[in-house]
């Protein structure tokens, strides 16, 4: 709890300081004085000011945002000697720079951020493949459990190197939203009898890229060994006397190929016997020796529906490797990225609001604490890259054209180009309450997500 606590200020700390820096700065290059830099709202708990006329760096309550203050006419009167560095003086691209700033340093960030993880290294799961769900675009392809997917193409004649199952989902997505097919270089488990495979991912119907996209492509999942793990005291695995470390070979005489497809016949055992468990006969080998155990899942309701469970730990670890760029690629790389997952939250913020993708999306501070704590409690480069994901997301929620965003202030900006005059100060007031409305109505529905997440509705 500690440790969600103190990742989730450390992210929102981050992200705030830099994303107000960049105003803060480009104000100052701009000439613009800048009155007060706080990282917070509310009553004032830090302040540091070096001297008379400088700016005054605060620290205030309520931690959800911050501001820099510019010397404005609108806000106050400015002495006479001051009118040209005040902020309402300024041509117009220095006002649309100032505003901009902001987000673009959360952009920046995430480069660096991404740099980071990459230059340090993750341990992530290799690029072979679980037994892809029926139907999917690898079962038709066909792909089987345990290939190993050594690179892509788009067009079958640049082949880029995949070298971990997320590189590998990731170069999907990007086929499937560019509507490509993606091609695979594809060898069995131990690198042999390479072959080209092709994943039509320009016939899938539009979706939102999520768990259920990759479960439609299949690769949802890394190759695991049909081994048990823990085995729950009491459960129904335990009375049939299996233990950790036993490897299912067979069940009612089907070969089983993996951890995967082990754990969906257990799941689908209750099907056709009216929520009733049915037993089964497996085939373990335990130390070198062959034997047959009888074994009857117990039936639990998961999401409205009765399946089979046997309470134990079913899969042994996916084989890993350190995945590790150097100085020049890792930048690359992250450039590539951030542009890629800037393309994507612009596509995603869309949908959402024409209707094509789900509002669910929306997650407030509650989600983004518990994957803080999770991505820091798994190491630096794997928060790095979720540090990375929050700031383009701040970065690109704040370029939308809503009032009382960077990019409501954008807009303003563009309507004073093309009519040669500001926007008046009755419009200004009328969008100004109806942006508070629209980012009232938006903080309240991330917030119901992260409640129903928290009680499991989603």
């Amino acid at each position: 709890m500690i440790t969600t606590v103190l990742a989730f200020a450390l992210t929102l700390g981050v992200l705030i300081i830099v994303h107000e820096y960049g105003h803060y700065r480009v104000a100052r290059a701009c000439g613009v004085q800048v009155l007060r830099f706080s990282i917070g709202f509310g009553r004032v708990l830090w302040r540091h000011q070096a001297g008379p006329g400088q700016t005054e760096f605060v620290l205030a309550a309520l931690p959800f945002g911050g501001y820099v203050k510019m010397l404005d006419e609108r806000e106050g009167p400015v002495p006479p000697a001051d009118l040209a560095r005040a902020f309402n003086r300024q041509p117009l691209h220095k006002r649309a720079a100032i505003v901009l700033a902001g987000p673009l340093a959360n952009l920046l960030l995430a480069v660096l951020l991404y740099s980071g993880a990459h230059w340090i290294g993750m341990d992530e799961p290799q690029a072979r493949l679980a037994t892809p769900p029926a139907g999917s675009l690898a079962e038709k392809a066909g792909l089987r459990a345990g290939d190993w997917v050594h690179a892509v193409s788009i067009d079958g004649n640049e082949w880029t190197e995949s070298r971990s199952l997320p590189d590998l989902q990731w170069q999907a997505t990007q086929a499937f939203l560019h509507a490509t097919p993606l091609h695979l270089r594809v060898s069995d488990a131990r690198g042999h009898g390479e072959r080209n495979v092709v994943l039509v991912l320009d016939t899938l119907a539009p979706s939102e890229v999520d768990a259920q996209l990759m479960r439609q492509i299949g690769m949802a999942a890394p190759f695991s060994e049909p081994v048990l793990g823990e085995v729950k005291l009491g459960g129904s695995a335990a009375r049939a006397g299996l233990r950790p470390g036993d490897r299912v070979l067979r069940i009612d005489e089907r070969p089983v190929q993996d951890a995967v497809q082990l754990r969906e016949w257990i799941r689908s055992s209750v099907a056709d016997s009216g929520g009733a468990g049915q037993p089964m006969v497996w085939r373990i080998e335990r130390a070198g020796s062959v034997r047959d155990v009888d074994v009857t899942p117990a039936v639990v309701l998961d999401g409205g529906k009765h399946v089979g469970r046997i309470e134990a730990f079913v899969g042994a670890p996916a084989e890993r490797l350190r995945v590790r760029y150097g100085a020049v690629e890792g930048f690359t790389r992250a450039v590539s990225r951030t542009w890629e997952m800037s393309a994507l939250t612009l596509q995603t913020f869309g949908k959402m609001i024409t209707g094509q993708a789900s509002l669910k999306n929306l997650s407030g501070p509650l989600t983004i604490a518990d994957y803080a704590g999770q991505s820091v409690r798994v190491g630096l480069a794997y928060y790095l890259g979720f540090l990375a994901v929050v700031s383009i997301s701040l970065g690109i929620l704040n370029l939308l054209p809503l009032p009382l965003l960077d990019g409501g202030h954008l807009m303003y900006y563009l309507f004073e180009a093309v009519t040669r005059r500001p926007v008046s100060e009755l419009w200004l007031g009328r969008l100004q309450r109806g942006g508070v409305l629209v980012m009232l109505m938006l903080m309240s529905l991330a917030l119901y997500n992260d409640l129903a997440r928290l009680f499991g509705q989603y």
